[in-house]
């Protein structure tokens, strides 16, 4: 690319926040679900537990955006888990965190795609026996639109990222007020009562694929040349907008998928039976 049209492909601040942060806000699709998974093998009395282990998420990502906060500061340049690991632990720690960043990329593809289309599937069951096709046609077209250069791509991704955003916290609310009126008539599970078989052992893999939901929060960190100026400042208001958000949806997630007694199923997300239960399956669903 020229470099008299790099200025063009610097990034707002509501254009950044769709095209880095959608890894990190998407996976709140899968977050929760993650743990309901891993509880559900003990019985659907364990399922209170997703409570407590969703705040403990909360908590790490809570250190993590203030983390990464300061490392912008620190390296305005672009704070990439590399560059910080390299300057103060050595080179062939900065090469470990390098590589796993490599790798986080691919499965980044491999479970984002994946998610959607478990979401796509949810709502329409006739394409789930096309759920592969469905999910190489989404990344064949993601890397499409990131060809077209980071503007361009933002400028259209921005679109359903925020409408997801939206659709999210909309739920959230109708949920909420669902439950605050005595309209939800689901048996949850009961809170705080011991449950035979879990074990720290448990809870700690509950935690860990709960954990999933704090993927992508490091692109802002790893993207701050790409804002407008002053970059670093831009990059870190940015950053504070994607935690906050991405922990009003997980946490919101949680607890509504607790209250309505939410299990896991091989054939359903989560998200989607948290809507049916909400809203139907109608239009708003």
């Amino acid at each position: 690319m020229k470099t008299d049209e790099l200025t063009e492909e610097k990034l707002s601040k509501l254009k950044a926040l769709a095209v880095l942060s959608s890894d990190a806000l998407s996976s709140v699709a899968y977050g929760t679900e993650q743990i309901l998974l891993v509880l559900i093998t003990v019985g659907a009395a364990a399922l209170w537990y997703s409570i407590p282990i969703s705040f403990a998420v909360l908590g790490l990502l809570t250190v993590l955006i203030l983390s990464y906060r300061q490392t912008i500061y620190a390296y305005p340049t672009g704070g990439g888990a590399y560059i910080v690991a390299k300057d103060n632990l050595g080179t062939s720690v900065g090469l470990v965190a390098g590589g796993s960043l490599l790798v986080d990329y691919i499965l980044t593809v491999a479970v984002s795609s994946s998610a959607g289309t478990d979401a796509i599937t949810s709502a329409f069951p006739t394409f789930h026996e096309h759920r592969v096709m469905i999910a190489l046609l989404m990344i064949l077209t993601l890397t499409i639109l990131n060809l077209r250069g980071i503007t361009e791509s933002a400028t259209i991704l921005m679109y359903p990222v925020y409408l997801f955003v939206f659709a999210v916290f909309l739920l959230i609310i109708g949920g909420g007020y669902q439950w605050m009126t005595g309209n939800v008539h689901a048996q949850a599970p009961a809170y705080g009562v011991a449950v035979p078989g879990i074990t720290l052992f448990l809870l700690l893999k509950a935690f860990s694929s709960g954990c999933s939901a704090l993927t992508g929060v490091e692109a802002v960190s790893n993207a701050i040349p790409n804002f407008r100026d002053p970059a670093p400042r831009n990059a870190a208001r940015t950053l504070i907008m994607m935690g906050v958000i991405l922990g009003i949806m997980f946490i919101g997630i949680s607890l509504l998928a607790y209250v309505y007694g939410i299990a896991p199923k091989a054939d359903e997300t989560v998200v989607s039976q948290i809507a049916s239960a909400v809203f139907g399956r109608g239009i708003i669903y």
